[in-house]
């Protein structure tokens, strides 16, 4: 099994939503040697490793980039991915000159804390620097706001046709769920746009009814990763959700290891 979406650095505590400080992410990992223990321990082939975020303090975030780059440059089951923003063009510009450096295979944006897909001025440079460095560009998903798949769907319409982009939680809730299994996301493929999607945090119906329709329209196949998001997912659990979801032998296989090597596992 691959994994094209687990992080890698401890974050500081925080009170979220009002309340007192706390580390939800529990089984975050701060060194090299023990995300390498994890994936011993789950049987994970093959990584695809980004800064951990989410406290609202752009520098830690930015601050773990060149510790992914060290894990991908230690040991070859590791890629990884670069923290950008177009909220921090100073920090992003730092962030890219290690876009050509051995192991790293994507770009990775979020709205979560902060900006949205309108943001041009600082997106065209992000994206530009993932058309020259062939890297992908890995967006987080989730219902509403600036990361709802109605505002992210935006990036696919604007850079797909020249650039990878890797939709991450398939919408992340039922409303972005629905939106893509029901047709946008096969509409972007028909149309050529680079899609790509994992299922972490998939709602139970989700991976069941997309695995229905890649068989029944015949595309998607090669579009869909697994992935954990540890330590914000569950490895185990979504390992166990797909494995349940996808029973045709070949397109597990496309979704839990193949498509992974197509898309990230190559060398530069």
């Amino acid at each position: 099994m691959n994994d094209a979406h687990r992080h890698l650095g401890v974050l500081p505590a925080y009170p979220f939503y009002g309340g007192p400080p706390v580390n939800p992410d529990v089984t975050a990992r701060a060194t090299i040697d023990e995300l390498l223990k994890d994936l011993d321990r789950e049987g994970t082939e093959r990584a695809l490793v980004l800064p951990n975020y989410g406290v609202p303090d752009p520098a830690v975030a930015f601050g773990f980039n060149e510790l992914v780059v060290e894990a991908a440059q230690r040991d070859d089951r590791i890629r990884c991915g670069l923290w950008v923003s177009p909220l921090e063009p100073s920090r992003t510009r730092s962030a890219l000159k290690l876009a050509g450096e051995r192991g790293v295979r994507a770009l990775k944006l979020s709205f979560l804390l902060g900006g949205d897909a309108g943001d041009a001025d600082g997106l065209d440079g992000i994206f530009a620097a993932a058309r020259e460095h062939d890297l992908t560009v890995h967006v987080h998903t989730s219902p509403g706001a600036a990361s709802d798949i109605d505002r992210v769907g935006e990036l696919v319409e604007r850079y797909g046709d020249h650039t990878r982009v890797h939709l991450v939680h398939f919408g992340g809730g039922m409303s972005g769920h629905i939106k893509l299994i029901g047709g946008r996301f096969f509409d972007w493929i028909a149309a050529g746009k680079q899609v790509y999607t994992d299922l972490s945090w998939a709602i139970g119906f989700a991976p069941r009814w997309l695995a229905a329709e890649i068989d029944r329209r015949g595309i998607g196949h090669d579009r869909v990763l697994f992935a954990s998001d540890e330590p914000w997912g569950d490895q185990a659990g979504e390992s166990a959700r797909v494995r349940h979801a996808f029973e045709n032998p070949e397109l597990a296989a496309m979704v839990l290891k193949n498509n992974f090597d197509r898309l990230y596992g190559g060398e530069k």
